[in-house]
């Protein structure tokens, strides 16, 4: 039997190669963290395929687009072939309106879920946040990826997850065939806008008095590698994400050179009550307790798979506060340059006991 021609034989093994490793569908493509996944899978050889899907086109250019809100069950259509879907189409902005924020992220992974299952995908990866352990003054230290959630719906955004986390549990019971991998990570550093970022804004470090605040951060590019790890099915069922062990309190202010400002638990909180009833500032007191109690997280699960985080505390810190440079938050409120000096000037009134004096005092300047 004669040997194929050397044009056949070329084709055949283009076609072996380029068959191998998952067709993975990134949602919330365009931008963010979506952004930064859906290049890093377009450059790696264990992808075959990136479907990248968002309200707009990226700059991704070695990805198949689909423009389309999440919310639109035409999205089943547009994950047919694909092996793994990373949804990250999530809002999470301080800014949003709640009950929006929440109709949308909700909706958007149900729809997500579904459609998955229609189009015959086997895994769904949802990101949600190490914030759904929840802060508690009890928590252990580290919390085992496998502990309690018990989160309450009090922090910006909390609530949405906890319900995205219920959906993805739900989902293969609903879906027989469908794997859903949840990924946590602890706080997000790394172009992001969060409670937890902006408390490094403040000319002080609100402290509520006899609370024991620890940090844990997790850079951004090791969440995609994480996230990564998911598609590629190394890992698997739900795990925590971030840099190994912690911070304490004294080691942040030391490291920051930002001094904390301490307040009693009921004035602090109190006054996080009223300013965000009131609209003055876009968090709610529940973000408080981020900063007071422990909620810092095993990441065995992916060591356990190979994985290492490039990042380290000490390191993630550095590269935050520099983000944040020249950015004035008073009670989680960004200020402009003139209200910044008037809180600085006002001493005590960097706490949250005198922030709301210092914003009404900018708003009549400005004829608000």
């Amino acid at each position: 039997m004669s040997s194929p021609d050397p044009q056949v034989r070329a084709a055949r093994n283009l076609s072996t190669s380029t068959s191998r490793g998952p067709v993975v569908a990134v949602t919330g493509a365009a931008s963010g963290i979506g952004a930064l996944l859906t290049s890093r899978l377009a450059a790696s050889d264990e992808v075959k395929q990136v479907v990248a899907i968002d309200e707009r086109r990226g700059e991704v250019s070695e990805a198949t687009w689909h423009i389309l809100d999440v919310r639109d069950p035409a999205i089943a259509e547009k994950l047919r072939g694909a092996d793994v879907v990373v949804h990250l189409a999530l809002d999470l902005d301080l800014e949003t309106d709640a009950a929006a924020r929440t109709a949308y992220n909700v909706r958007g992974t149900q729809t997500v879920l579904t459609a998955a299952a229609a189009a015959g995908v086997h895994r769904v990866v949802l990101c949600t946040s190490a914030m759904v352990y929840g802060a508690l003054p009890d928590n252990d230290i580290p919390l085992s990826e496998d502990a309690e959630l018990r989160a309450t719906a009090e922090a910006t955004g909390v609530g949405d997850l906890l319900e995205i986390e219920r959906l993805g549990r739900r989902a293969p019971r609903a879906h027989p065939g469908l794997n859903v991998t949840v990924v946590r990570p602890a706080v997000l550093v790394g172009g992001t806008d969060t409670a937890l970022t902006r408390y490094f804004e403040s000319p002080r470090l609100l402290v509520v008095a006899g609370s024991r605040p620890t940090w844990q951060f997790c850079h951004v590019d090791d969440l995609c590698s994480a996230l990564e790890y998911a598609a590629l099915e190394k890992v698997d069922g739900e795990f925590a994400v971030g840099c190994d062990g912690w911070l304490e309190q004294e080691e942040v202010e030391e490291l920051s050179g930002i001094r904390r400002m301490e307040l009693p638990s009921a004035v602090a909180l109190g006054a996080a009550a009223r300013l965000h009833r009131i609209g003055l500032t876009p968090s709610p007191a529940g973000d408080l307790a981020y900063t007071m109690h422990p909620w810092v997280v095993s990441v065995g699960r992916l060591h356990d798979a190979g994985w290492r985080p490039q990042w380290t505390n000490e390191e993630v810190l550095a590269e935050l506060l520099e983000e944040v440079a020249g950015r004035h938050t008073v009670a989680g409120r960004r200020l402009g340059r003139k209200d910044a000096t008037a809180a600085g000037a006002a001493g005590a009134t960097v706490a949250l006991l005198g922030a709301a004096a210092v914003v009404r005092r900018a708003r009549k300047r400005r004829g608000l």
